[in-house]
Parts: C-alpha cells; sequence; structure tokens
C-alpha cells in the first residue's frame, strides 16, 4: 500500500503498553476483573469476526437464491444461516451486503469514523480508520485500490459504499475461476476480510 497508509513499526507495541496500562488502571479501579479483556478477545476469535463473513459469501456463491435473499434483507438471510449469538448485536445491527459483479466493483468506507460490521469482518485494520484513506476512497477510489494493488479496469463501474450507525456494508466478492469443485467450506477458506470490504479480489486456491 502507498506509505501513507503504513505505519511505524512499533506502533503495535505502543498500543499494547497503552493497553496495558489502562487494563491495570480499570482492574484497580474495580471497572473490571483480570478476566474481562481475556473473555472479550475469546468472543472476537469464537463468535465475531471474518469466518462469519466467509461463510455467508461461500453459501451466496453456491446458493443464487440465498445470494439475492441476502443482498435484500441481509439480516434475516444471514439469520437462516444459524452462526450464533451477536450476528444483530453490537456493531452487526443494520448490515447490508452489497454484491460485486462482471461490470461492478464494491468499496467499504466510512467517512465519518469507523463504522464496520463487526459480526462478520471482525475488528476495522488500522488503515480503516485513518482520516487520509476515508477521505481520499470517497474522491478517487480508482487511484487508492490501485495502491492496494487492485486495478480496477475503466470499463468496470466502481461504487462506494459509507458505512454508517445506521447501515454498516460488507462486499460479497465475486467467486473465483477454476472453483467449481471445491466443497463450500473450502470456499470459505479462500475469503479474505480484505475481499469483504472491496480492496481485495478473491484468489483461487494455489
Amino acid at each position: 500500500m502507498d506509505d501513507q497508509f503504513k505505519y511505524p513499526p512499533n506502533r503495535e507495541a505502543q498500543s499494547a503498553a497503552r493497553v496495558r496500562a489502562l487494563e491495570a488502571l480499570l482492574i484497580e479501579k474495580g471497572v473490571i476483573t483480570d478476566k474481562t479483556v481475556d473473555t472479550v478477545l475469546g468472543y472476537f476469535e469464537t463468535k465475531m469476526g471474518p469466518f462469519n463473513g466467509a461463510k455467508i459469501v461461500a453459501r451466496a456463491w453456491v446458493d443464487p437464491d440465498f445470494k439475492a435473499r441476502l443482498v435484500a434483507d441481509t439480516p434475516a438471510a444471514i439469520a437462516e444461516l444459524g452462526l450464533g449469538e451477536g450476528m444483530a448485536g453490537a456493531e452487526g445491527e443494520h448490515m447490508r451486503a452489497v454484491a460485486n459483479a462482471p461490470g461492478v466493483h464494491n468499496l467499504i468506507i466510512c467517512t465519518l469514523c469507523s463504522c464496520y460490521p463487526w459480526p462478520v469482518l471482525g475488528l476495522p485494520p488500522y488503515w480503516y480508520k485513518d482520516p487520509t484513506f476515508r477521505s481520499r476512497a470517497a474522491r478517487e477510489p480508482r487511484a487508492v485500490l490501485e495502491e492496494f494493488g487492485l486495478g480496477i479496469s475503466t470499463d468496470i463501474e466502481v461504487k462506494v459504499w459509507d458505512s454508517s450507525a445506521q447501515i454498516r456494508w460488507f462486499v460479497v466478492p465475486e467467486r473465483p475461476a477454476g472453483t467449481e469443485g471445491l466443497s463450500e467450506a473450502e470456499l470459505a477458506a479462500l475469503v479474505s476480510p480484505e475481499s469483504m470490504m472491496g480492496v481485495a479480489l478473491v484468489q483461487p486456491a494455489a
């Protein structure tokens, strides 16, 4: 990616140190316990994350009727899959799916803040929250996608969808060629969070 979307190599270490200090203070004040953070992390590792989105995309690839329902009424279609608690909870309210097609590529941003469909994509990456990314992706999406290594032909329409507290968008990427013999689980393994944000394509299995 372009240098403006990169961060100092010690950013993670600095953030981790701040988190540990804040956690220690909150425990000392009795606001949380020493198990609270592990419980939250475990929730994101097992119940809320891009593994849910990948299952949704894979089902849409193998079931055109489900795909149509997913685009028409995303929460209702997701509920059919029984993915567990949290799919309509915090940050999952009013999720909407938009599908890529041969002549259309979709990109998800949030110009106001960093609204994001956590239940299907997990936690947003740093660059998604970056003001430069948010403003430039709205103004010049093709140039930004190029910086992600994704060149979009001029004959393909690029649509930009702005997430908010009222609507949290995610992309159903196109199914890659040569995957006709794969199972639904194998298809899900190909789907990345970036492809469901619109900054990458799904690559076929090696």
